[in-house]
């Protein structure tokens, strides 16, 4: 879709003013409020850094007895297990009870889980506790991002959903340093303080959810129009029902809600029934799947073992590398928020793909040629090449993971789709935290060669199926993948939604772009 004019946003075909957030009291509260529902994601990054954090200190190994190999891989993985076990359940709590309601579950059950990760006496009561973990940021990852979507403003939907899986680094920075700084501390307490703070996000998140409004989306499917109306005008057009923005968003959801409840189902073989759908579904896989099986799984989760490989054994050197690589993450996830509508996403993607691939060989030579000759620049070299391959991961596969996922799918599957995607997210890192640990104890270097190859792969993927989606209204978005078969309601609601509409109803027109309460008199479906 063109680009709108310079100071202006699209909506139904139509351009509007652009609107400044921070100078509008709808939209600052809102956002401000939206900001605690982002960090679902910190959770996470907490959980990886901390990962990495934990084998780096001497009071964590000496007290859980040195885990190595498939043991301190279960450790890993447990989590991803527990996420496994719990996405069968998370889209029909986010579709059935609310998006808060799936993020107030999530959150308790990932309390509960750091409560037992904490008092831990062994190290299988250890591992038990990440797989609560596991469980409840699953489910609370089910509903965030579709509460961001469905909630913000259509001319800030890319930043403010693509921000969403960036606090993942907000929390990998606090447990690298937190960490580094507990390393100094004498005693279990050195791992003990690490694991209690993985709570924070999610008591914050228990505190200020109530704050922030149901999806009105979710209102409309559950017959609750009126106040998703007036839930619209608060959050985008402070309280005004008849704001002209407003008027249309409701329109445009409640006929495309409409539409698809009559002429579209929303079980799980509707993921597969049209050709849109099925590119929807490639598309949701291979994000998962490409989001944590590039490589970046290494330095995620076992970069204490990269870094031993090359020379580097010292924990506080390790621990700063570690601390140093979160902040240089945040800062280019955070960065390519704002730039996700200027350039694309089907160009950003490609970019950080080919620049992750280029990166990855460097890496992988220059981590032969230590191993052959132990030269220190060598080893270095490999340090760089890590920060470089980030600096390309972040420019896509970070912030665009949910943002793009959620954004592409139709309201009826936008809960059971994103399930998908992090059904493959979870396996990608089941292997990953699993199979790594393994894999580079027996393979060392020659492990790296897998990810240049699969990279690659990953490139030529990208290049032919990913579709651009910017400059278009979350309703909209439908007419990329389906064509003139689109299911669109509102003022852009296509031929076909019409003739279906009219033939249903027996009637010869239909108009299904009006403004909400019917300023031109129209005939009744």
């Amino acid at each position: 879709m063109d680009r709108p004019t310079k100071g202006t946003f699209r909506l139904a075909e139509r351009e509007f003013p652009a609107v400044t957030w921070y100078t509008d009291p709808a939209l600052r509260r809102t956002y401000l409020c939206l900001m605690f529902v982002v960090i679902t994601s910190a959770t996470n990054g907490y959980d990886g850094s901390m990962v990495n954090g934990l084998q780096s200190l001497d009071a964590w190994q000496d007290y859980f007895g040195n885990p190595k190999g498939s043991l301190l891989g279960l450790f890993a993985c447990i989590m991803s297990i527990g996420s496994l076990v719990a996405l069968p359940a998370v889209p029909y709590i986010a579709d059935i009870l609310g998006r808060r309601w799936g993020i107030i579950i999530g959150c308790l059950i990932m309390v509960m889980g750091v409560i037992l990760q904490s008092i831990s006496v062994n190290f299988k009561m250890f591992i038990a506790a990440r797989f609560f973990l596991g469980f409840g940021i699953a489910i609370a990852h089910g509903s965030s991002p579709l509460l961001i979507t469905e909630l913000v403003h259509p001319q800030h939907r890319a930043t403010f959903t693509t921000i969403y899986n960036t606090t993942w680094y907000a929390g990998s920075i606090i447990a690298a340093w937190l960490t580094f700084g507990t390393n100094h501390v004498a005693g279990n307490w050195s791992w003990r303080i690490p694991s209690i703070v993985q709570a924070a996000p999610s008591l914050i998140q228990l505190t200020f959810v109530w704050f922030v409004p149901e999806s009105p989306r979710w209102m409309v499917a559950h017959g609750q129009v009126e106040k998703a109306h007036q839930t619209l005008a608060n959050v985008h057009a402070n309280g005004n029902l008849d704001d002209e923005v407003v008027l249309l968003e409701i329109q445009e959801i409640k006929d495309t809600i409409k539409l698809e409840q009559e002429f579209e189902g929303n079980g799980w073989m509707e993921l597969f029934r049209t050709k849109g759908n099925r590119r929807r579904v490639m598309i949701l896989l291979t994000l998962g799947l490409f989001s944590q099986w590039s490589g970046n799984g290494l330095a995620s989760y076992y970069l204490n073992l990269v870094l031993t490989q090359i020379g580097i054994t010292n924990g506080n050197t390790q621990l700063v590398i570690n601390g140093c690589l979160q902040i240089l993450n945040l800062i280019v996830a955070v960065s390519q928020c704002f730039v996700v509508d200027l350039f694309g996403r089907r160009t950003l993607f490609l970019v950080s793909t080919s620049g992750m691939l280029g990166s990855f060989i460097i890496w992988t030579a220059c981590a032969a040629t230590f191993h052959k000759t132990h030269n220190v620049g060598a080893g270095h070299t490999v340090i760089a090449m890590i920060y470089i391959y980030y600096v390309f991961y972040n420019m896509a596969w970070s912030g665009m993971l949910v943002g793009y996922g959620a954004e592409i799918l139709p309201y009826s599957l936008r809960a059971k789709g994103l399930t998908l995607m992090f059904l493959m997210v979870d396996i990608a890192l089941f292997f990953n935290q699993y199979v790594n640990p393994i894999a580079l104890g027996k393979l060392d270097w020659k492990y790296y060669i897998v990810y240049c190859c699969w990279i690659a792969a990953e490139l030529v993927v990208v290049y032919f199926l990913y579709v651009e989606t910017r400059y278009t209204p979350l309703e909209e978005i439908a007419k990329h993948f389906d064509g003139e078969d689109a299911i669109v309601g509102g003022a852009v609601a296509t031929e076909k939604g019409r003739a279906l509409a009219a033939e249903i109803g027996g009637l010869d027109t239909v108009n299904l772009g009006e403004k909400y309460g019917a300023e031109i008199e129209q005939k009744e479906l």
